[in-house]
């Protein structure tokens, strides 16, 4: 078995983690990656108090080991957050803050419950900040990852996090699907691997199911970085682009970006229509270029023992091999 100082820190048995994706309403997803092992996380940042704290209850229904609630901190209010914190979950999320903010606070409120603190970053500055802040865990996510993503590869980002911030325990995120993808991670100096796109593929994924399919049917080749989805949904991202399907809607909206401006309103009432109808062309749908290592949906525990399981397969057989 794969053990690291993540999973040491955080009594989990792999060093797996699922993204906190804020669009992705799924408590079952989150609980069969905890109950698999991994550290589920349910993305907070457009639920409401009551919400949360249903979610959080749906939750350890099914599992009793530890999951993440999830923050955007350029977005987060004081009663989802305190009800968050209420419900003492073993690991608060952060990700994202607005330039300058302040994350102390944050994280100080998280350590008050008995929370260790993750952090999401995309660059070294914003690792070293958060770990000057107390952060416990940072994540270096790459812009390989869809959603809402920063500028450097996991490959080169991940080993210069990890050399920046030693020897707090540093997860890499974005493109890692499979087993190579986390003992790459491992080889680059992480801790441990984050993923979301894989688990967007899942059974307990909330997605329609054609945008499932359309992860799936994916070459890895169909995504672009773009503020579209941000400006139809009328939302200022900080510092990120939105990795994001190469649809209909993007290309039709692509350089006229002050007409969708004008046409906000109009434009979001369309998208939620298409999104509802699962239409993969005119909703925008969010993945990472790792699609293309996705071949199949699986439920989600599935999914990390698959992981776990091909990746200890590299580190113990294949990789020795090459060594004389």
């Amino acid at each position: 078995m794969i053990h690291t100082p993540f999973c040491e820190l955080l009594g989990i048995a792999h060093p797996l983690a699922l993204g906190g994706m804020g669009s992705i309403f799924s408590p079952p997803m989150v609980a069969a990656v905890s109950q698999a092992g991994g550290l589920g996380a349910l993305g907070c940042h457009r639920l409401g108090a009551d919400e949360i704290r249903s979610a959080v209850q749906a939750i350890r229904e099914r599992t009793d080991r530890p999951f993440a609630l999830n923050f955007l901190l350029f977005a987060v209010t004081e009663e989802p957050f305190a009800a968050a914190l209420a419900a003492r979950p073993k690991v608060v999320a952060f990700a994202w803050p607005r330039g300058g903010q302040e994350l102390k606070p944050f994280i100080e409120r998280a350590h008050d419950i008995g929370a260790k603190v993750t952090f999401m970053v995309s660059d070294v500055a914003g690792a070293k900040r958060a770990v000057d802040a107390g952060a416990d865990v940072i994540v270096a996510q790459g812009t390989e990852g869809g959603g809402h993503v920063g500028w450097m590869a996991s490959l080169t980002l991940t080993p210069m996090v990890a050399d920046a911030v030693a020897p707090v325990p540093v997860l890499s995120a974005g493109g890692i699907a499979d087993g190579r993808g986390l003992a790459a991670a491992l080889a680059l100096g992480a801790s441990g691997a984050l993923l979301g796109t894989r688990f967007l593929a899942s059974v307990e994924s909330p997605l329609h199911e054609n945008f499932k399919r359309a992860i799936v049917h994916s070459d890895g080749h169909d995504t672009m970085l773009t503020e579209i989805p941000d400006i139809a949904a009328g939302i200022v991202w900080p510092g990120a682009m939105s990795r994001s399907r190469r649809n209909r809607f993007i290309e039709r909206w692509a350089g006229r970006e002050w007409l969708l401006r004008q046409r906000q309103t109009e434009a979001l009432a369309e998208v939620q229509s298409a999104r509802q109808a699962g239409d993969p062309e005119e909703a925008p749908l969010s993945y990472g270029q790792d699609a293309g290592l996705i071949h199949e949906i699986l439920p989600a525990a599935e999914i990390v023992r698959r992981i776990v399981s091909d990746a200890e397969t590299i580190l113990k057989e294949t990789l020795p091999r090459l060594v004389r």
